[in-house]
């Protein structure tokens, strides 16, 4: 029987990322998911793109992570921004950005991605992401600066104190998704004027600390992935707007453009 395209059958996992896990660790995520582990040694070709592989060392512990699971497949691994352009970009020039958990930034020729000097993390960056979100609005109630209609909500529904914020930035693994994860309190009150700010001051430090860094950018299509991004475009949209950033294609997941970028790139489909 032939390969068809249509014929998809979709998994998702926590995060993979070789900062916070080594192949062991992917190992086992692959194991604890038996709809997964049914496709164990049936898999010819996985290509994985994802934050944090962009060193050869790196790319090793994901790989080796895959490649012990998936015995019987070719694996290509490769950084999260060659995937982001590939789905947004396809074959033409522009900027693809990552507004999600983290944030980064690069610029795609029409065949190559550009790495430039960003992506230093959430201790470090991370500008307008996830992680930058939460760790406004931790520190903003643990400072008691947030409003206290917000405040009493959020005490309800994270009951954060300085202690548990400390030991989970820390001490625990991942500090990044916690953080992140505190950020989906501004979903459901994005109407209100002090998230309306923060999430204006965040895109605007993004758009200034990595949009604007590229001569360039005014005449560049530039592009985002990532629910930070997909959830909150209208601000996004309005904050580039001022900024004389063209907004291109804003996808929560760039999986469904991959996709289609390396079937078109094999030859599967046109």
């Amino acid at each position: 029987m032939g390969y068809s395209p249509d014929e998809k059958i979709n998994f998702s996992t926590q995060g993979i990322n070789p900062y916070f896990l080594n192949a062991h660790d992917i190992f086992k995520l692959f194991s604890k998911k038996k709809e997964i582990a049914a496709y164990a040694d049936k898999v010819k070709e996985i290509y994985f793109f994802g934050a944090g592989c962009s060193s050869p060392d790196k790319i090793e512990v994901i790989s080796n992570g895959i490649s012990s699971f998936f015995t019987k497949a070719y694996v290509s691994v490769e950084h999260d921004l060659i995937g982001s352009a590939y789905a947004t970009c396809g074959d033409k020039k522009g900027l693809t950005c990552i507004l999600g958990t983290g944030s980064n930034i690069s610029y795609y020729d029409g065949k190559e991605v550009h790495n430039g000097a960003h992506g230093l993390g959430y201790a470090l960056g991370d500008e307008g992401s996830g992680t930058y979100f939460g760790r406004k609005l931790i520190t903003n109630y643990l400072y008691h600066k947030m409003p206290a209609d917000l405040a009493a909500e959020f005490a309800e529904t994270y009951q954060v104190d300085k202690e548990s914020v400390i030991t989970n930035v820390y001490q625990k693994p991942a500090p990044n998704i916690y953080l992140a994860s505190i950020s989906r309190f501004m979903a459901t009150h994005q109407d209100h004027p002090f998230i309306i700010n923060i999430l204006r001051e965040g895109f605007q430090e993004f758009v200034d600390s990595n949009i604007k860094d590229y001569p360039n950018y005014k005449s560049l299509d530039t592009h985002f992935v990532g629910s930070i991004a997909f959830y909150y475009q209208d601000i996004l949209r309005e904050v580039c707007l001022e900024n004389h950033v063209k907004v291109g294609k804003i996808y929560q997941k760039p999986i469904e453009g991959i996709y289609n970028y390396i079937l078109r790139k094999e030859g599967i489909m046109v």
